[in-house]
């Protein structure tokens, strides 16, 4: 018999989760049948997403939903052998038994870590490279604001954009988080948590802003709106200012109007027919350098919920994941 360790959420959370939230358990896992594998996971994928779901979506007494990369260990299906590797969204699990048509390959570039796979080279790197070229329509030259440039998302889109000739305005909650996007040359770096994000984007845009890639919604949505240009684009990947119940209103909707302004919001398969290009281009700039990422690892599957916690509370730069084997 194989056995699996699982975060499982038993309690839902009132405001920011608690770790007394979740418990592990540890499952048996069933045998083989033919066309499945056993998978075991290497990297679990700590998104901001996941904190709506532990309210509403999200079963109590059930393993809490994710993504993961992992290993082939046996195989009972002629697509996959031992060994290969795979991304799912089967939770957070240390192991698991699947059918293989719902087990992603992946082909990894023998020259990268195979954890960028988790991040610049998988879903986060991808919507910010679609958030930007297919909903945020970013031309060369233009103004870009990233809000929480320094998360996964952020600081892929901050780096694309400069790399598509835009001036790139990013704003992060540290000083030692300025100090890095700077370091990927960055054209201003608010630190929102030592100055009002109002009056620090005014002073950093004296060109307004084109392109605004919102994770944040909240006091950043309305200070952007202040700035954007005439015929201006946003593109709304996440609103992590209003996960734990602590909305803010925005208060100047109107903009949208008189600014002629196009807000959208977007999920990864918006731009399915982009992931060819986006797969060409993003291991291109990754091996020439000139796409840089950082890691904030926890290690264990027990520690999942301290991980997820620290992310909702900004403690990662770079991407948030929990390392569970290899």
């Amino acid at each position: 018999m194989t056995a699996s360790r699982e975060i499982h959420l038993v309690k839902r959370p009132d405001g920011m989760p608690r770790e007394s939230d979740f418990v592990v358990r540890e499952v048996a896992l069933p045998e083989l049948a033919e066309g499945q594998a056993l998978v075991q996971n290497l990297f679990l994928s700590i998104d901001p997403a996941t904190r709506p779901r532990l309210t509403r979506g999200q079963d109590l007494n059930a393993v809490l939903g994710g993504f993961a990369l992992g290993r082939v260990v046996r195989s009972r299906a002629s697509s996959l052998k031992e060994g290969d590797a795979v991304r799912a969204a089967y939770g957070y699990r240390e192991r698991f038994v699947a059918d293989a048509k719902h087990l992603t390959k992946v082909d990894a570039d023998p020259e990268l870590p195979l954890s960028v796979y988790m991040h610049v080279m998988g879903g986060a790197g991808f919507v910010a490279y679609g958030g930007l070229v297919e909903i945020g329509k970013m031309k060369s030259g233009e103004q870009v604001f990233v809000s929480t440039a320094a998360g996964s998302v952020g600081s892929i889109a901050s780096q694309v954009a400069k790399l598509k000739g835009c001036a790139v305005i990013g704003s992060t909650g540290s000083d030692d988080k300025v100090a890095w996007l700077k370091s990927l040359g960055l054209d201003a770096v608010i630190n929102y948590k030592k100055e009002p994000i109002r009056d620090a984007l005014e002073r950093a845009t004296p060109k307004g802003i084109d392109v605004y890639f919102d994770n944040v919604g909240g006091e950043h949505l309305e200070a952007a709106l202040r700035r954007m240009n005439s015929l201006g684009r946003i593109a709304v990947c996440g609103m992590i200012s209003t996960y734990n119940d602590q909305q803010v209103g925005v208060r100047n909707l109107s903009a949208i109007i008189y600014g002629r302004v196009n807000i959208r919001g977007f999920v990864a398969p918006d731009f399915m027919h982009l992931y060819g290009q986006f797969s060409k281009e993003m291991t291109g700039w990754l091996k020439n350098g000139q796409i840089k990422y950082q890691e904030t690892l926890f290690d264990g599957i027990e520690n999942a919920p301290r991980a997820l916690i620290a992310l909702l509370n900004g403690e990662n730069t770079g991407k948030m994941m929990v390392k569970l084997a290899g």
